[in-house]
C-alpha cells in the first residue's frame, strides 16, 4: 500500500505543535533551491540544523559554488528559531567508489537510489553523533527524485541509528512550485543538473538532441 508522506509529517508536526515542543532536526540538503521551502516550512515547528554533504557533486567548482549558495540563503532567511549549518566532507572518491559498475544506469535509477543512501546513512550517523531528535533530506522535493525510496531508506537507517526519521514527500503542497519562487525571490543560483557527473553528462545530452532537434 502507498504510504501519504505528506499526510505522515502533518500528522508529526500536529503531535509537536500539541505537545508545545521544537524538537531538534538533523536537514540534509542537497543544494540552497531545493532546501528554500523545507526550511521556510520547517523552520516554524523544528530547530533546525542543515547538514550539507554530497560528494557526488561535480565539477569541484560546482560543488562550491552550491555550498556557498546554502550557506548565504540560511544567513537571509528569516526563521522562527535559528538556522544552524555543518558542511560535511567532500569525499568525491567515495561516491565513485559507490557508483562503480552503474555508471551508465540512467538518472533514477540503482545509482541513484545508492547515492540517497550513502548521503542519508552520513545524515543518520551525525544525527546520533549530535544527539539530534530526528533526520530528514531535502532531496524528495525534487519531482525527479523517488520520494518512496528516500522514505524507506530512511525508515531502515533510523532503525539502524536509533534517530527518529522524519518522513516527507516536500514536492507536495506545491513545495517544488514554491522552492522555484523562493529561489528567484532571493536571486539563488539554480543548476540545470542534479550533481554528478553522470546525471551532468546525461542532461547535457538531452539538451544537444532538443537543440539539434529544434535546427531541424
Amino acid at each position: 500500500m502507498k504510504q501519504n508522506y505528506q499526510k505522515m509529517l502533518d500528522d508529526t508536526i500536529a503531535q509537536i505543535t500539541a505537545q508545545g515542543i521544537a524538537p531538534t532536526l538533523l536537514l540534509h540538503s542537497c543544494c540552497a533551491p531545493c532546501s528554500s521551502y523545507c526550511l521556510e516550512y520547517l523552520s516554524d515547528y523544528f530547530q533546525i540544523t542543515v547538514f550539507y554533504y554530497n560528494p557526488n557533486i561535480y565539477p569541484e567548482e560546482e560543488y562550491w559554488k552550491r555550498v556557498n549558495e546554502q550557506q548565504h540563503f540560511i544567513e537571509r532567511l528569516p526563521a522562527k528559531h535559528p538556522i544552524r549549518f555543518v558542511e560535511g566532507i567532500y569525499d568525491k572518491e567515495r561516491f565513485y567508489e559507490m557508483a562503480k559498475g552503474l555508471e551508465e544506469v540512467r538518472e533514477g535509477g540503482e545509482r541513484c537510489f545508492r547515492c540517497y543512501e550513502l548521503r542519508l546513512r552520513e545524515s543518520a550517523e551525525l544525527a546520533r553523533r549530535m544527539g539530534m531528535d530526528y533526520f530528514t533530506t531535502t532531496l524528495s522535493i525534487s519531482p525527479l527524485k523517488n520520494a518512496e525510496k528516500l522514505n524507506e531508506i530512511g525508515e531502515q537507517l533510523a532503525r539502524e541509528y536509533g534517530v527518529r526519521y522524519l518522513h516527507s514527500d516536500f514536492k507536495k503542497k506545491n513545495g517544488y512550485k514554491r522552492s522555484v519562487e523562493l529561489s528567484e525571490e532571493y536571486g539563488m543560483y539554480r543548476q540545470y543538473y542534479c550533481g554528478c557527473v553522470f546525471s551532468k553528462r546525461q542532461r547535457d545530452e538531452e539538451i544537444a538532441a532538443k537543440e539539434g532537434r529544434s535546427h531541424e
